[in-house]
């Protein structure tokens, strides 16, 4: 899944800046326009000067500039991977439509001697997202749909909780994070093994924030989008997308469907650190929320693509997406993240990018995507330089790409390394982790426990409209267990105090020890509300 996605989107920090005066914002509304802006009573301008300011800053950065920091890169990794002890890396960068750099260090799998190279195939996470947002241009552009089409347009079953908010949620709102769901609306019904229709079917219970007016990274939201595109092309997502992108790019080792990954022969396998060892690891299938975070690729497949985004849809004298389709994708639809003092950046998201600018206003496109259970990737483009950098992991989250690919710009346009970015991300990625564990630490229950009530006042069914029944069971030692969703999970309840227990949570968004507490009348359980689950307040369970 497109990270539990909260280290997928690393949250952009203040930096120190000068502010922007009105008339600078004037000049930036102007640019581009392409018609000249006459003062009256002023003297005609002369012919050398354009009407306009230009679209984008002219490039900053010299092809010796680039070519030096390319040059370093072997070291870059080399020295992220002996601190992080990370895997396998694999990176490639574009300059000016040509791939400058394309390489892989370490193994696919720990324990086995295969190398990373720029073939092997890694799972994207949320880098699937602006893959996504690129294949639904190349629709856009042909017709198919536009961007501001309501979804229920193209899937009239589609529902939110507000009837307003469902007429009128565009593909454009679900691509930026705009439409009002909760953050990772969806994913805990994909840990419990729920099937997508019915994760998409049930985002009509979750509460909204205020429509456009906030932003909350939401895989399903996303998914329902490009499904709804698929809808309208009449064919299936992963096939819309080798139909418009992967075939007339040739990026043969790329797709949307997990058993394409499992089956390649070149691949990273998955790994999680545990205590201080990097360990093989199983993600999992993340079909259900294929575009948001179920793509596999790899660098040369990958690098195409970039070339293809940097040249604004072309490719090799080739038009494939409509660039007016494309450019859509890069303007800010939303803040993602206020400013954290008076002179600082905020942040903004596109469709299927986080976008930003740097001092001198040129736009800088990113994503990261992320499984907690063993991915992290990043990509950086820069358009006004024709540069861009894509890094590939086969391990959790902890910064690792990121650092990779900071680094790089860092030194490309300084010539030195100015900021010592792993430890920077490392606080970054755990900024914007999964909030979701628990106050309570249940591995140490109180020294003197409220007896809990005999096994028969708990056991039963509980009925809840999202997440499906709960079942909960005892053994002939009177020992509990709870079963959840379609695969009936089984997870046993240890006693903390009271009517409140605890279980181990499963799955892409687990967070260790969390509280299960029933909710007893005269005697027997009413109801029981699961910690974990309740975040959106839908967690609480009736009979």
């Amino acid at each position: 899944m497109a990270r539990r996605s909260r280290r997928n989107r690393p949250r952009r920090l203040a930096r120190a800046g000068a502010a922007v005066a009105p008339l600078s914002a004037l000049a930036l509304a102007l640019s581009g326009c392409g018609d000249p802006v006459a003062v009256r009573g002023g003297p005609a301008p002369a012919t050398s000067l354009s009407p306009t300011p230009p679209a984008q800053p002219s490039p900053q950065l010299t092809p010796a500039q680039v070519t030096s920091a390319v040059g370093r890169l072997d070291g870059i990794v080399q020295d992220v991977m002996r601190q992080t002890g990370v895997p396998g890396v694999a990176v490639g960068v574009v300059h000016h439509g040509t791939v400058v750099y394309a390489k892989g260090f370490g193994v696919r799998e720990v324990g086995r001697s295969a190398p990373v190279d720029p073939a092997t195939v890694f799972q994207l996470a949320s880098l699937s997202k602006p893959l996504s947002s690129t294949v639904v241009a190349g629709a856009v552009g042909r017709k198919t749909v536009g961007w501001d089409d309501p979804v229920v347009t193209h899937d009239p079953g589609f529902a939110l909780k507000n009837s307003y908010v469902t007429a009128n949620v565009t593909i454009a709102d679900l691509f930026s994070h705009r439409s009002g769901l909760p953050d990772h609306a969806g994913d805990l019904l994909e840990d419990l093994g729920y099937s997508q229709d019915y994760i998409l079917h049930h985002l009509r219970l979750e509460p909204l924030a205020p429509f456009r007016a906030s932003y909350a990274y939401t895989n399903y939201g996303l998914t329902e989008a490009g499904e709804a595109v698929a809808d309208a092309a009449g064919t299936p997502w992963s096939r819309l997308a080798a139909d418009t992108l992967f075939r007339p790019l040739g990026m043969t080792h790329t797709s949307y469907r997990r058993a394409d990954y499992d089956s390649a022969a070149d691949k990273a396998s998955a790994h999680v650190e545990v205590d201080g060892h990097w360990k093989v690891s199983t993600t999992e299938n993340a079909d259900r929320q294929a575009p948001a975070g179920g793509a596999s690729s790899n660098v040369e497949d990958l690098t195409k693509w970039m070339r293809l985004q940097l040249d604004d849809g072309t490719f090799e004298g080739r038009r494939l997406v409509d660039a007016t389709a494309l450019n859509e994708t890069r303007v800010p639809h939303i803040v993602s993240s206020p400013p954290r003092a008076a002179a600082g950046e905020p942040g903004f998201y596109g469709l299927g990018w986080n976008v930003g600018y740097d001092d001198g206003g040129a736009v800088r496109l990113s994503h990261s995507g992320a499984f907690d259970l063993g991915a992290a990737t990043t990509i950086t483009l820069l358009p006004a330089e024709g540069l861009g950098i894509v890094v590939l992991t086969n391990g959790q989250p902890i910064g690792a790409p990121e650092a990779v690919a900071a680094t790089f710009l860092d030194i490309a346009r300084n010539g030195r390394q100015t900021v010592d970015w792993l430890p920077f991300y490392r606080q970054v990625v755990q900024a914007a982790a999964y909030t979701g564990v628990s106050p309570t630490d249940y591995a140490k229950p109180p020294a003197h426990p409220a007896p809990a009530h005999a096994a028969a006042a708990y056991t039963g069914t509980y009925a809840n409209d999202y997440y499906g029944p709960l079942t909960v069971t005892a053994d002939p030692g009177g020992n509990l267990s709870m079963t959840l969703g379609p695969q009936t999970m089984s997870f046993p309840l240890t006693h903390y105090t009271g009517d409140t227990f605890s279980y181990r949570t499963q799955g892409e968004n687990a967070v260790g020890l969390s509280g299960v507490t029933f909710h007893l009348r005269s005697g027997r359980a009413t109801g029981v509300t699961v910690e974990h689950l309740d975040a959106n307040k839908l967690g609480t369970f009736t009979r």
